[in-house]
């Protein structure tokens, strides 16, 4: 990934709606929250916090709704954060606390699947939060990443930004933002769905499907999609009494 540029300074909680944000073609049919975080290092179990949580609502192939901000830690960031993010102890000092921002936040991904790329990651970030705020709760997550090493098996590098111009997925440049990072790896999930919708023949694929994708080895992978696209041609067969 590339250093972003350094951000605008943020005081609020900021969440929109993105009614025209154009994306690939596959079809979910279904809510996803794509998410992705700014922390001050890689371990929330040595105190390392979000600086910068970032999400996108994705349904029916579109960007819905957005979710930004940035999180005021209780203690100064690094210079290797500030230069890797452009997030600056300055740009913090202004922001919310973690538990205002949590609180819009938990409300804003409801009970829908989350999506990040390197899921492992923001979910240890997001459980630690959650458990600081006091609001512990299961989080059912799909990742990127790991999609895509099993469907694109070659490939030297699977950073995001990597992935994002081997798909030449639009882009603005900006990366170790939060929502910027949001934006794209779903995008970047789109994409992948839309490959195997094309390659099996899909018309629609479920996330509990793309989640246990993301845990198959690469050689089983056509098998799998191939039984789904078999049992989804039989059932239409047992709903309609015939294929088309």
């Amino acid at each position: 990934m590339v250093d972003s540029p350094g951000p605008t300074r943020q005081k609020s909680v900021k969440h929109l709606k993105d009614k025209d944000s154009p994306l690939p073609e596959p079809s979910l049919h279904e809510t996803l929250i794509v998410v992705d975080f700014e922390t001050t290092g890689l371990n929330p179990e040595q105190g390392d916090r979000v600086i910068e949580i970032g999400a996108v609502a994705i349904n029916r192939d579109r960007v819905t709704d957005h979710f930004t901000s940035l999180i005021r830690p209780d203690f100064l960031i690094s210079r290797e954060i500030e230069q890797l993010t452009g997030i600056s102890n300055l740009h913090l000092r202004d922001a919310p606390l973690v538990a205002t921002v949590m609180e819009k936040f938990v409300r804003f991904i409801g009970s829908y699947p989350l999506l990040a790329h390197n899921a492992a990651f923001d979910q240890k970030f997001l459980e630690s939060e959650l458990k600081h705020f006091g609001r512990p709760r299961p989080l059912n997550f799909g990742c990127t990443l790991q999609l895509a090493k099993r469907i694109y098996p070659d490939l030297g590098s699977y950073k995001l930004e990597s992935l994002v111009h081997f798909k030449k997925l639009p882009t603005n440049g900006q990366f170790h933002r939060a929502l910027a990072d949001a934006q794209m790896t779903a995008r970047l999930w789109l994409a992948m769905v839309s490959d195997l919708r094309q390659l099996y023949g899909l018309e629609y694929i479920p996330f509990s499907l793309l989640k246990k994708a993301c845990k198959t080895s690469s050689e089983q992978i056509p098998e799998l999609f191939h039984q789904a696209a078999r049992e989804a041609r039989h059932n239409q067969i047992d709903t309609t009494g015939h294929l088309f």
